[in-house]
């Protein structure tokens, strides 16, 4: 981390992580505290609140669903107690609707997973009149089709009949999308 970025930062590095994925919070903690934030985590939208009224950041990271409720309350709740907070909502089920949703009550930017720490930076720090550069290493329009049928699958209960009725597929081809390992 340069000079210069640090400077980019400001004064008040503090940083709310808010995500129900343990892995995941703790690995993008550690990759921001090196590029010079404080990080702080939370797993719930109550406990993601409860800092945010208690100890609003200056940055925020806000997965969009959690188990106990929608992360969007954390962002409103951290608008509320601090209306600079910069804040970037993550998460795995992007659609216009949810991305829109996200900026009407204060987000500065949004990001599908799985978003790179270097993303994350890049969209807390891009200031208004210049947009973030585009991901350097995107993910194949294949990875993306896996995904979502993965993220359908496990909205379905792992039920494969359920899960192919809802994506418009017979039911044997989607087994054979399922015994695959993951594409690139």
């Amino acid at each position: 981390m340069t000079d210069a970025d640090l400077a980019s930062l400001g004064e008040d590095r503090t940083l709310l992580l808010v995500d129900d994925d343990e892995p995941f919070v703790k690995r993008l903690a550690r990759a921001m505290e090196k590029r010079g934030f404080l990080p702080e985590t939370a797993e719930s939208v109550a406990a993601g609140k409860e800092i945010a009224m208690s100890r609003p950041p200056a940055y925020a990271v806000v997965d969009l669903r959690l188990e106990d409720g929608n992360g969007l309350d954390v962002v409103e709740a951290l608008r509320e107690k601090r209306p600079d907070c910069r804040i970037v909502v993550l998460t795995g089920y992007g659609a216009i609707a949810t991305a829109v949703a996200a900026v009407k009550v204060g987000a500065i930017d949004y990001l599908s997973k799985p978003a790179d720490a270097n993303d994350v930076t890049n969209a807390l720090l891009a200031r208004n009149e210049a947009l973030p550069p585009p991901p350097e290493n995107p993910m194949s329009a294949d990875r993306v089709r896996w995904e979502h049928i993965q993220r359908v699958f496990e909205l379905c209960d792992r039920n494969v009949s359920e899960t192919a009725r809802r994506l418009n597929m017979h039911r044997r081809t989607l087994q054979r999308i399922l015994a695959k390992r993951s594409p690139k």
